[in-house]
């Protein structure tokens, strides 16, 4: 859930001196400060009867009465047969494993699917728009954040970082150690992901710097351990810069390319030794740094849509997208205009680890550095030169048209609602997230006049290796509140109480999620244990309303921020929507995106019709006395 409540404190700056010698502290502060990391509970399994009852009444608003009939039917011989024997399945896997689905989700959701992973699945984040301008700005704003990062790095690598808490209950810690010196490897059928952990004697301790599509390994450590200062970045991005000032062959598109295509050309590259080389030095990086070109006018307003945009894909071949690594865990990005953001590749880390980094960072390059001595023995960068052969450059022609395709379908509207913020929502003894999440019902509804399966990220992170589940927005009570509002017949005040009743079973659903009893894990728990163990795909997998609660035209997520940034991703299924939000006290940021292919879906219409909705439930309330509202 990307609403998770953080108490990230912000550290002082570690010097360079205690960086140093991490060796010696990391025994200690792991004591100190992780001794609950063990002690979490595991995953539940939860009970099989619970799950049934809860997926019928997900999937009631979503199917006609014949459907429904006919899948409660299905439910009742699943119940009888296989699904008591998978529940035992399930059940054992749960005391044998640390996670029972870890293992299972990361292979499943993210390995083995083959779609591109550009706008399908890496997730982008658009900064605040930095005041700087030109070249040698931009490589001084670089050389600040990354020292940022590698501070933030060292509490990682060190395990002084102070542990998040949900409710005042510690959670999972295990995602901050897998983002840094971390990269998703193509493959035939199947990805692997490598991570190379910090604060070993043979951790990597360069960085890859994208600039005009050139690629160079940059140290940013030097003798002993100790990171660079703000200056020596700079004068090593300096040296990038002036070695790579005409653009050279777009590398970075063929990471834009479906999965098997991606991983037969890896393939092929990889029997090179110097090309072997080469990829295992991007892979081993710590992160990648793209130094971009301006995309936007220096005089024009600033456009929090194209700034999205340009962190989800680049904008195609022709602006930046050749200037990305998109394997990679961790990408920052650093526009000549000003235009700064990230897109982090997902197979191991949800939202609030990453953007619990980028508060830091973004706090760290407006503060005095203490203690910056400048580090012996730096290494200047080193080009990262392939050989490329025919097939690559087939490749890299196909790439770039089907990257073309894509960045002409996604569309991508980014707005601030300014008429209010969390605190209204608070004021009504509402769940904030719950009363955008029920907007967003009310949305769609007065758009399609239908409600429609909504996927809303859920936090596991109480639990050990915990990720995520799915939080059913779409439920009998939000259905019967998007009637009754559209129903002109009906008293305000009967409204408001269909408002707060879908409001608190939202909520009520949401800490259920959070608590490890969601249905959609343990449905494709079911799934994944009847295929390991020789039987068929169950029945109940493959009804009518299975299909329908699952194919999810509202895929949505809450990112809190502390700074005035957003998130962007593409939607789900071609004939939906992406939807994410971070709730400002008097305000939220939306990044709403839906694909041009599907002529019934738009989404800057979709944020006209959704300001609205925001309004009205607020008109509404502010209508109805408070002590006559329910709830």
């Amino acid at each position: 859930m990307w609403n998770t409540v953080r108490q990230i404190r912000l550290v002082k700056c570690l010097s360079p001196a205690v960086r140093s010698i991490r060796q010696e502290i990391k025994v200690t502060q792991y004591g100190r400060r992780f001794s609950t990391q063990s002690s979490l509970p595991r995953l539940p399994v939860p009970p099989l009867q619970q799950t049934m009852e809860k997926y019928l009444r997900s999937v009631r608003p979503l199917v006609s009465d014949e459907e429904f009939a006919e899948t409660q039917e299905v439910v009742k011989k699943f119940l009888q047969s296989p699904g008591p024997e998978l529940q035992e399945i399930l059940e054992k896997r749960a005391q044998e494993k640390t996670n029972w689905l870890s293992d299972w989700w990361k292979r499943v959701a993210y390995l083995e699917y083959r779609i591109p992973l550009v706008v399908n699945f890496n997730p982008a984040v658009g900064f605040p728009r930095q005041d700087y301008r030109g070249k040698d700005e931009q490589l001084r704003f670089a050389a600040k954040f990354t020292a940022g990062v590698l501070d933030y790095k060292a509490m990682i690598d060190d395990q002084s970082l102070p542990e998040d808490t949900l409710g005042g209950k510690p959670l999972c810690m295990s995602q901050y150690y897998n983002m840094f010196s971390a990269c998703r490897i193509p493959g035939l059928k199947k990805d692997t992901h490598v991570v190379y952990p910090g604060g070993e004697a043979d951790s990597p301790r360069h960085i890859i710097v994208i600039h005009n599509n050139h690629m160079f390994s940059v140290d940013v450590y030097g003798q002993k351990g100790r990171s660079l200062s703000v200056d020596q970045l700079y004068q090593q991005f300096q040296r990038v810069t002036n070695q790579s000032q005409h653009p050279t062959h777009p590398i970075g598109l063929l990471t834009t390319m479906d999965r098997d295509s991606w991983g037969a050309v890896y393939a092929d590259l990889v029997k090179n030794k110097k090309n072997k080389a080469a990829m295992q030095e991007i892979q081993r990086s710590i992160f990648v740094l793209c130094l971009d070109k301006p995309v936007a006018d220096g005089n024009a307003p600033f456009d929090r849509s194209l700034l999205s945009t340009q962190m989800l894909h680049g904008g195609g071949a022709q602006l930046n997208s050749g200037n990305r690594w998109f394997d990679k865990t961790m990408q920052y990005i650093i526009g000549a205009d000003g235009m700064c953001g990230m897109n982090y590749e997902h197979t191991t880390a949800e939202g609030p680890p990453v953007v619990a980094i980028m508060d830091y960072v973004l706090d760290s390059v407006v503060r005095k550095r203490e203690g910056d001595l400048p580090a012996a023995d730096v290494r200047p960068p080193r080009r990262l030169d392939l050989a490329l052969t025919a097939k690559t450059h087939d490749a890299l022609r196909l790439a770039d048209q089907e990257l073309t395709s894509l960045v002409n379908d996604i569309q991508i509207t980014v707005f601030t609602f300014e008429d209010f913020g969390k605190d209204f929502p608070k004021k009504c003894r509402m769940s904030p997230d719950a009363f955008i999440q029920v907007a967003l019902q009310l949305a769609y509804y007065r758009l399609f006049r239908q409600p429609c399966a909504t996927y809303e990220s859920g936090s596991l992170r109480r639990f050990q290796l915990g990720r995520t589940d799915t939080i059913r927005s779409c439920s009998v009570d939000s259905h019967a509140f998007t009637q009754g509002m559209e129903n002109k017949s009906l008293p305000a005040a009967a409204k408001v109480a269909l408002l707060h009743q879908a409001v608190k079973s939202h909520r009520n659903y949401t800490n259920e999620v959070v608590a490890g009893q969601g249905i959609d894990r343990h449905l494709l728990g079911f799934k994944l244990a009847a295929l390991e163990s020789g039987q068929n795909i169950p029945a109940l997998h493959l009804d009518t309303s299975f299909t329908e609660s699952t194919y999810f035209r509202l895929s949505t997520s809450q990112v809190a921020t502390k700074h005035d940034a957003v998130m962007s991703f593409g939607p789900s299924v071609p004939d939906g929507f992406g939807g994410c939000y971070n709730p400002q006290t008097s305000s939220i940021n939306f990044s709403l995106s839906a694909l041009h292919v599907c002529s019934e879906t738009d989404s800057d219409q979709f944020a006209n019709v959704l300001k609205q909705s925001l309004l009205d439930m607020r008109d509404l309330l502010l209508q109805v006395p408070e002590d006559s509202r329910g709830g």
